[in-house]
């Protein structure tokens, strides 16, 4: 399954319901699970981003469309970056 870590920044509707925040991701992790994906660990964070979350889904059009309904609701903006775990890049290295 490819692995995402999401970078979240809440926007102006996201930080006035900041409140929300725990039970959003509940929400979103109830999503996820529906589409066959799971969310593997989400961390609120101080700094840059808002939060930080992993994500785990069967394919990338289905991770896409998750992302792209949670933007959707207004309340963060997102950056994805694809991960790789050890065995993945093995085989990445190998392909040199």
């Amino acid at each position: 399954m490819p692995t995402y870590i999401v970078l979240t920044k809440w926007t102006d509707q996201g930080a006035k319901n900041a409140k929300d925040a725990v039970q959003r991701m509940h929400q979103f992790r109830s999503d996820l699970e529906r589409r066959g994906c799971k969310l593997r660990s989400c961390h609120w964070t101080q700094g840059q981003y808002d939060s930080i979350t992993i994500v785990e889904t069967p394919d990338e059009q289905t991770g896409m469309a998750a992302l792209l309904a949670l933007g959707s609701l207004g309340n963060v903006h997102t950056e994805t970056l694809r991960a790789y775990n050890e065995t993945e890049m093995e085989a990445i290295f190998q392909k040199m």
